[in-house]
């Protein structure tokens, strides 16, 4: 009888299904093995009675285990509470939480302020890197608040690669160098009028002249122009830069979909627009009340995709279902 293959596993893959193996203290004598059941006998069998235990008991789980109940919270009740302060908790990595309580009120961070076309474009080359959601916006928290104050293309050109490299040696990220380069790449293409007029230009108004608000022409220019931002930096720009660049609205990138349709909200641009618009007479608008009611519009709109996708990103939808419902 050929030796039984041992069965090796590496531990990496703990979710796939392997077979039990037999026990190795128990020695098997060769004279124990019974004849197979398949093997023909000229008498007849008596018919076995049904059994009534279990063939193969699944092992019990600890009711801790199992999923909770799911929560449908409505509609309405998620885009108010996408919209509201409370939510941010739900979006934000713990890591920012914490640096808004030790620094100071004003400390600018990608959850929660308004930023610059040019601030945009820097934030949206940061995060199309290859790294954790907490790592891109603590790069950018960094970058954008003293003593760095990398907000503007004549301040990343007085830094130099140098100065950018230390700015994220402090945010503790990764992909440094590159990333650092393609920062100064960014400010050089505004300052020589690539992408702007000057190193003073922060609004970007050149792309959108040369366009002609051309909401195709405007990717292509930045995807050519801007040296490492690529289709993920892109949708992650046209994200937040509809709420400025009204020919972008309405615009939900790829991941934001999938998350507002796990919540329970379209996940299709014109369909979440169309519900913004329907129940746009009793949304609690907060700190959103002022301006013209388009551009309130899309902020709102705005605001509900980046909390959706913050809270997918850190791992905290079950979360916003349940303060929402």
């Amino acid at each position: 009888m050929p030796p039984k293959k041992k069965t090796q596993s590496n531990g990496t893959h703990p979710e796939n299904p392997t077979k039990a193996e037999p026990n190795p203290r128990t020695k098997h004598d060769p004279n124990d093995i019974k004849p197979s059941k398949t093997t023909t006998n000229s008498k007849k069998r008596k018919a076995e009675p049904p059994s009534t235990s279990t063939p193969s008991k699944t092992p019990r789980r600890s009711t801790r285990s199992l999923p909770s109940p799911q929560i449908k919270p409505s509609q309405f009740n998620l885009l108010n509470y996408l919209i509201s302060p409370s939510s941010l908790s739900t979006c934000r990595p713990k890591d920012e939480t914490e640096d808004l309580k030790k620094h100071f009120e004003g400390l600018r961070t990608y959850s929660s302020s308004t930023f610059t076309p040019f601030e945009e474009l820097l934030a949206a080359t940061i995060l199309s890197r290859p790294i954790g959601h907490m790592l891109g916006v603590r790069s950018i928290r960094t970058l954008f608040n003293p003593p760095y104050s990398l907000t503007t293309p004549r301040a990343i050109l007085a830094a130099g690669t140098e100065g950018c490299r230390a700015a994220l040696d402090a945010a503790r990220t990764q992909h440094r160098q590159k990333t650092a380069a393609e920062l100064v790449m960014l400010a050089e293409a505004v300052a020589a009028g690539g992408l702007g007029s000057g190193e003073d230009d922060v609004g970007l108004e050149r792309v959108r002249e040369e366009s002609g608000r051309d909401v195709g022409m405007e990717r292509e220019m930045l995807r050519k122009r801007v040296k490492g931002l690529g289709g993920t930096g892109l949708e992650i720009f046209g994200r937040r830069i509809q709420g400025g660049w009204g020919e972008w609205f309405p615009f939900v990138d790829r991941r934001t979909g999938r998350a507002l349709e796990e919540l329970g909200l379209p996940g299709e641009a014109e369909a979440l627009r169309g519900l913004v618009e329907e129940r746009w007479g009793e949304l609690e608008m907060g700190d959103l009340e002022e301006g013209e009611e388009d551009d309130r519009k899309r902020r709102v709109f705005v605001r509900v995709l980046e909390r959706a996708v913050g809270a997918e990103l850190e791992g905290r939808l079950d979360d916003v279902k349940a303060e929402a419902a």
